[in-house]
């Protein structure tokens, strides 16, 4: 029986996850790929003819059941880098994108940058790759995703001016040891708890990182009143937000004393608030 060659089993995969995924080829590509050690590109150029691998098949099954695909690889793009993930940090997404160019725009040439929830790293590590002259401290409350984050400066060579660890911006006198910064990035909690989500983000993401409360703007509240401390006089912090919160976070940032200007992603969706003293 001849075996079944790699095109022929993309194409019966994008059919089997069409009801899980709307990006099912593209899925099945990648995985693919994955499955072979090749790149995306290489996979489409060199080996769409070769005999397909026998484990693509469990890992289609993994995707049928909605787990992501980046943690079934271990990675995920951003920013044109390429990140280590697994369930113990979010997904970086493109729509987080809009905090760094936000920040290359208005803050150019920070000497210090805090990233409040680091997660992977991939915000703190993207602004220090695009800004060789700065230093950077990334914070968060769970040591799994902290291994992630050095492993990813480690990756990147950037573990020499990226500072990982653990700490809880709930827990009293955590800005104590910090110092201050020209530039706080943050893309904390910030979805309604009953909100309705993607099979893929709610059976699989981190909670911790994702839910925010009844209204998704508790981390705004606990986070934003405490930043005095930690910001230069013209230092700015960037947040992200979902596209519904930009009324509510000016209001929360306002009452603290800051200036809030809300930036939009490609889409023109609220999705950065910029404070400023």
């Amino acid at each position: 029986m001849q075996a079944e060659t790699v095109s022929g089993a993309i194409r019966e995969a994008a059919r089997r996850l069409a009801d899980t995924s709307d990006t099912a080829r593209l899925d099945a590509e990648l995985l693919m790929a994955h499955a072979l050690g090749v790149s995306r590109s290489e996979l489409l150029v060199r080996h769409m003819r070769d005999d397909a691998p026998p484990p693509f098949g469990l890992l289609i099954e993994r995707r049928a059941a909605h787990e992501p695909v980046a943690y079934i690889t271990g990675h995920a793009g951003f920013y044109g880098r390429d990140f280590a993930v697994t369930p113990d940090v979010l997904i970086p997404r493109p729509d987080s994108e809009t905090l760094i160019d936000v920040a290359l725009e208005l803050a150019p040439q920070p000497q210090r940058i805090l990233d409040l929830g680091t997660g992977s790293g991939a915000l703190l590590l993207t602004l220090l790759a695009e800004l060789p002259e700065a230093l950077g401290v990334g914070i968060d409350a769970s040591p799994r995703a902290v291994e992630v984050a050095k492993r990813n400066a480690q990756a990147l060579a950037l573990e020499a001016r990226a500072k990982i660890e653990v700490c809880d911006w709930n827990a009293a006198g955590w800005t104590d040891s910090l110092g201050t910064f020209d530039l706080i990035i943050c893309n904390p909690p910030y979805v309604e708890t009953g909100a309705a989500l993607d099979p893929q983000v709610r059976g699989h993401e981190p909670h911790a990182a994702l839910f925010a409360g009844d209204t998704g703007l508790d981390e705004y509240r606990a986070i934003i009143p405490q930043l005095g401390p930690l910001l230069q006089p013209q230092a700015l912090a960037l947040f992200e937000i979902g596209p519904s919160q930009g009324d509510a976070v000016s209001e929360i940032a306002r009452t603290a004393g800051f200036a809030c200007e809300i930036r939009c992603d490609l889409a023109n969706r609220p999705r950065c608030a910029v404070l400023s003293r």
